[in-house]
């Protein structure tokens, strides 16, 4: 596992052994980047993340790669916790982080009340927690973290729908590669 591009391109990232960590695979998160991004490689520049059930970092380390002011690493396991920890500081990231050690919905209510706006979400529970992508992404749709324009984006299995809209949050891209799919979602406008 490794950066893809960025400041800290190709660099290494470390996971566990036998921790039921699922990290998102070099492809597949190449492929988010990509389309987040689509040719232009300044779009990421001071945006703020939120990378949920964030298990190595690898997503929002990349997001921090590529230009993020402030990524809000969520991860409730402890031994993940500090693997990020671990993975931030090989890379001599210093900055423009925070780890929250709790479940992704205590760790929204808390970026609430600190008045957080995030310009993307990206939300990968356990593959058989699919419980808890109803949960986030319906606690999302009625949050004040997102603004019109923020993109949420929930991997999950290719043959496990996560759900098209979940209040005013609406799913308007599907990507599936292997086994995995990314569904992105953004808030509706409204009428």
């Amino acid at each position: 596992m490794r950066v893809i591009a960025g400041k800290y391109r190709s660099r290494p990232l470390r996971s566990l052994p036998g921790l039921d960590l699922r990290p998102t695979a070099d492809r597949l998160r190449e492929t988010l980047f990509n389309v987040l991004t689509a040719g232009n490689p300044e779009a990421l520049e001071g945006t703020v993340w939120l990378d949920l059930y964030a298990g190595t970092g690898a997503v929002g380390i990349e997001a921090a790669s590529r230009g993020a002011s402030q990524v809000y690493f969520v991860e409730s396991a402890a031994r993940a916790a500090e693997l990020i920890k671990q993975n931030l500081a090989s890379l001599g990231i210093g900055t423009g982080f925070q780890i929250l050690k709790q479940d992704s919905i205590r760790a929204i209510r808390a970026l609430e009340s600190g008045g957080t706006l995030a310009d993307f979400v990206f939300l990968d529970p356990p593959y058989d927690m699919e419980r808890a992508y109803t949960q986030v992404l319906s606690a999302l749709a009625q949050s004040p973290l997102l603004k019109p324009e923020t993109i949420v984006i929930a991997e999950h299995r290719k043959r496990f729908d996560p759900g098209k809209e979940f209040a005013s949050l609406h799913r308007y891209r599907k990507l599936v590669q292997g086994d995995a799919a990314l569904s992105f979602y953004r808030a509706a406008p409204a009428p």
